[in-house]
């Protein structure tokens, strides 16, 4: 049986992944496709693509993972229909919490593909963290009707003080990273990221 076209793990199928990439022309998300090639010739790696069926330049909640897993070049998209663990759980978390897709931005704080090829996922470093920082005044330069920033895990949850800088005011909130690895290990970790996106949907309804 085929996934639903909206559904965890949907992009595994490659009519689903054809039928998404057949809008990466959509204007929403033309300005930060722009930002992700530029990204990727300034940084020599790829940049996944922001998610069509996403908010785009329309998005009010800015999710922020860590980086693009060593997966990700499958489908090309920072999308939570990817075939594996994170992506599922981010999806089923969302869904959840009732935000509007066309509400959200799901990107990376490192937005480029840190991994050598056939590597295993890693967290980044240091170095890393400190190239990708100059990348998050153009993309908050990109959102101009964000409500709210998630920051998934420790080191996403690190870009916190840069964001109260380039946009004071801006509501941030930390949750669990959504990875299996994380997400199985205690039924707090689960309950802290629903209780994240709660706050955050309260949130965007007040804005």
């Amino acid at each position: 049986m085929r996934p639903e076209p909206d559904a965890p793990k949907s992009l595994a199928d490659p009519a689903a992944l054809a039928a998404r990439r057949a809008l990466l022309d959509a204007p929403h998300i033309a300005p930060i496709r722009s930002l992700a090639r530029t990204i990727a010739a300034e940084r020599g790696a790829p940049v996944p693509d922001p998610d069509p069926l996403d908010g785009g330049v329309d998005a009010r909640l800015l999710l922020l993972l860590e980086t693009p897993g060593p997966m990700v070049l499958r489908t090309g998209f920072v999308t939570r229909d990817s075939a594996n663990g994170t992506a599922a759980n981010l999806f089923r978390f969302l869904h959840e919490s009732g935000i509007a897709r066309g509400d959200t931005l799901i990107w990376n704080a490192v937005p480029w593909l840190i991994h050598a090829e056939g590597a295993l996922n890693r967290a980044p470093r240091r170095s890393e963290a400190r190239a990708a920082e100059p990348y998050l005044a153009p993309l908050l330069a990109l959102l101009p009707r964000l409500a709210v920033a998630v920051l998934a895990g420790r080191f996403a949850g690190a870009v916190a003080p840069a964001l109260a800088t380039l946009r004071p005011g801006l509501p941030v909130v930390a949750i669990p990273h959504p990875s299996p690895t994380y997400v199985c290990t205690s039924p707090a970790v689960p309950a802290r990221i629903r209780a994240g996106l709660a706050e955050a949907a309260a949130l965007l309804r007040a804005a």
